[in-house]
């Protein structure tokens, strides 16, 4: 497996010229890094004007390995190859590194650039990345893994402190300004020279930009990078893989959510959820973005009203700050009457209203990091369990609350600081027994639990908060918190009142979610009474490959008929269905990657029944069927073999209506997803289909 390093943006606050000195400085040997033993030019060329300059030098490192390892591999230090490429004209220094010392076991590739702020050309940008891929090791592959990354973040770290050193160290010399280079005059007889022949392998002939791979090109400066002192003011420490795991996760996200992505501390927190393991956080990350599109989460707080019952019986809300900064919610669940408010809103409203707290939660972590200049990226709560009973151990109430803690788990990881459980009377192991489990170890980590009047006094509450702060029920000043109760019966839903909010709930959101099985595809009907009218689609892959097409069929598939504008899904095509007869294919078949985001829309151009088909798509050489067996899809149920998943949303249109409508579509709303450029209607007679992927 090949690992990877990408450093954020390092700016340091000097003229490129200055920080060029300061750079050379290193060379041949550098005391501030012990691990440097030295180094030699191997080759060295300028450009006629002086204005490039090549250097390549083979550089020995020690190597900082038990002695076990250095014994086995037979060395004890390695040899490394730089070539430096500085343009006094453009002010830049591109730098590549590889390794000569088991060229054929272990490859390690590293690109640096320095180059000129974009907003102020007195200030010098470095960026560097990196790559190690150990093919073999003498079985030690691991170990070295580990001891590599170790001392290569470790040398991270230490170089901007060299080049700081060595700044410093001219500017009590006196050297605080370097002039900037100037093309000295050209005599005409060197011009002449100069447009003579050249030799093919020359730097001259080539150019700068040449004596370097594509790959150091990608390293210079583009928009929308993360600059070391943003993360250090706005996110908090990191260390320098941790650094490196935020740009590489940012960047995958900008280039397969096209449009709006997460605020980098939202992005922050799922990588601390999964101990900054990328892949586990980047799985995580993109679960929780498909479940925010399709419950409509980003417009959540400016679409969200309380019921004015659950505003009066909810004994919740926010009060000021902690001794740390972070926000402060009061929850007193011994005076709520959970039963009574399920009975009274239903399940749906109450999480609605859980996740609107959660989402008020980070918006107020982010006003106390603009309030009070550091990184503020959790809250805290203080629970109340005075009064809690048997009562609260309603099956449905704990059910109802484990479905909660779980959708919190989830999509708002790391955004509890801390939790303050105070007069935790003796039911309370019982309900601990039965949530616990459910509750992330890093979560349970951050729990103060008191007992009785354990809270007051010296390890209480006054180590956490302020004692202004403190509510008046627990000895404080005051408090503005509802202070619960019981809920009239008189207020509670009849059944049937309670099944038509919840399918209310389930009719509001816009996306739907399913899963395809190998030879078991998921279609979806839509008839057509009008022969000119335009289907419209927008999906997202959320695991898994598949093969998106459109069919018109000639008769209403299974299972049976449904009204215009309804849907029916499944698997709709009949086995004896022949493709040409019984229905025909509009759209060509699409092959839709994992993390892809899919807009398209087609103008049909007879009425009838059209099919929007998701398959799984087969491997090079396979053969793909869209008619599978009744064998095939028992098996593919019944089987725990590959799983895709997606979330789809799909409307159809009046033709004339299409281009106006655009801009009015559910998708528009998503936080995460665009729409394809607007598709006008073709000439009579004809159909018309278009298609965007996002990367």
């Amino acid at each position: 497996m090949v690992q990877r390093y990408q450093s954020p943006v390092r700016v340091y606050k000097y003229p490129f010229e200055l920080v060029m000195a300061a750079y050379e400085k290193r060379f041949p040997t550098c005391p501030q890094i012990p691990v440097f033993l030295g180094s030699e030019v191997l080759r060295e060329s300028r450009s006629p004007d002086g204005a490039v300059h090549v250097v390549e030098r083979s550089c020995r490192l020690r190597v900082d390995a038990p002695r076990l390892l250095r014994k086995i591999a037979g060395v004890e230090h390695v040899v490394f190859v730089q070539t430096n490429v500085l343009n006094w004209k453009e002010r830049t220094l591109l730098i590549e590194a590889h390794n000569e010392t088991f060229a054929n076991r272990v490859v390690v590739n590293e690109h640096c650039s320095y180059t000129v702020h974009p907003e102020n050309e007195d200030w010098t940008c470095f960026e560097q990345s990196a790559s190690l891929d150990i093919r073999s090791f003498f079985g030690f592959e691991n170990a070295l893994e580990k001891i590599a990354m170790k001392q290569y973040t470790a040398n991270v770290k230490r170089g901007k402190e060299v080049i700081e050193h060595y700044l410093n160290e001219l500017i009590s010399q006196g050297t605080s300004h370097i002039p900037r280079w100037t093309p000295a005059p050209v005599r005409e007889e060197d011009a002449r020279n100069q447009a003579g022949p050249r030799d093919p392998g020359s730097l001259e002939a080539h150019g700068p930009s040449s004596a370097l791979g594509p790959a150091l090109e990608a390293v210079s400066m583009d928009g929308d990078k993360l600059d070391a002192d943003y993360i250090e003011r706005c996110l908090g420490h990191l260390t320098p893989m941790q650094e490196s795991c935020l740009i590489q996760l940012r960047h995958w996200l900008q280039e397969t959510h096209k449009g709006k992505i997460p605020k980098d501390e939202h992005i922050l927190r799922f990588l601390r959820a999964r101990d900054f393991h990328l892949d586990k956080a980047r799985e995580m990350l993109c679960q929780s973005l498909s479940w925010r599109k399709q419950h409509q989460v980003d417009l959540l707080l400016q679409t969200w009203q309380p019921p004015a019952l659950l505003e009066e019986f909810y004994a919740g809300g926010w009060h000021y700050q902690d001794i740390d900064g972070r926000p402060l919610y009061i929850l007193r669940l011994g005076q709520m009457d959970t039963k009574g408010l399920m009975k009274a809103v239903g399940e749906e409203v109450l999480l609605r209203h859980v996740l609107s707290v959660n989402e008020e939660g980070q918006k107020r972590c982010e006003g106390s990091t603009r309030q009070l200049g550091r990184p503020i990226s959790s809250w805290t709560c203080l629970l109340d369990l005075e009064g809690l009973n048997m009562r609260h151990l309603w099956r449905p109430g704990v059910k109802a609350l484990l479905r909660m803690i779980e959708v919190v788990e989830d999509n708002y990881p790391e955004t509890l600081g801390r939790l303050l459980i105070v007069r935790a009377p003796r039911v309370f192991p019982v309900l601990w027994t039965l949530i616990s489990p459910f509750i992330n170890e890093n979560t349970r980590r951050k729990f103060l639990i008191y007992s009785g009047s354990n809270y007051q006094g010296p390890g209480g509450l006054v180590d956490y908060l302020d004692r202004e702060v403190i509510p008046d029920f627990l000895g404080g000043e005051s408090c503005n918190v509802p202070e619960g109760g019981l809920v009239p019966k008189s207020l509670y839903m009849t059944e049937e009142e309670q099944e038509h909010a919840d399918q209310l709930w389930q009719w509001s959101e816009t996306y739907h979610s399913a899963s395809v099985l190998r030879g078991a595809p998921h279609e979806v009907a839509v008839e057509i009474l009008e022969g000119e009218s335009v289907i419209t689609w927008d999906f997202d892959i959320l695991r898994g490959d598949v093969v998106f097409s459109l069919y018109h069929a000639k008769k209403v598939p299974r299972p049976g008929a449904r009204e215009p504008g309804t849907r029916a899904s499944g698997q709709l095509i009949d086995k004896g269905w022949v493709l040409g007869r019984d229905y025909s294919r509009v759209e060509a078949p699409l092959v839709c990657r994992e993390g892809e985001s899919i807009q398209g829309s087609h103008v049909t151009r007879w009425p009838g029944v059209y099919l929007l088909q998701w398959q799984m798509h087969s491997p090079p050489g396979g053969v793909a069927c869209s008619l599978p067996g009744v064998d095939d899809v028992l098996t593919a149920l019944h089987s725990p073999g590959p799983k895709c998943k997606l979330l789809y949303y799909y409307e159809v249109l009046a033709s004339e209506d299409f281009r106006g409508s655009m801009s009015s579509l559910e998708s528009c709303t998503s936080g995460f997803s665009q729409l394809s450029a607007t598709t006008s209607s073709s000439s009579s007679g004809q159909s018309h289909s278009s298609s965007l992927v996002s990367r």
